[in-house]
């Protein structure tokens, strides 16, 4: 899993696993999903991060694992 954060571009991509993308669909306005041959999401986009929340800090990025 990859998760990369493009300041410049305002967008925040996660990649699950490194299968190839046959298809992407805009499933709200900002939020892309990339789906493999079969029919699996395998990433996700989200534009315009900087409007999405006043409090957001692309520096500090935290994960958690349950």
């Amino acid at each position: 899993m990859k998760l990369h954060v493009d300041k410049k571009a305002d967008a925040l991509y996660l990649r699950l696993d490194d299968s190839v993308i046959v298809e992407s669909e805009e499933v709200s306005p900002g939020v892309v999903l990339d789906y493999n041959e079969s029919n699996e999401v395998v990433g996700v986009e989200m534009l315009y991060l900087s409007k999405r929340s006043s409090n957001l800090n692309l520096s500090a990025l935290e994960f958690e694992t349950a």
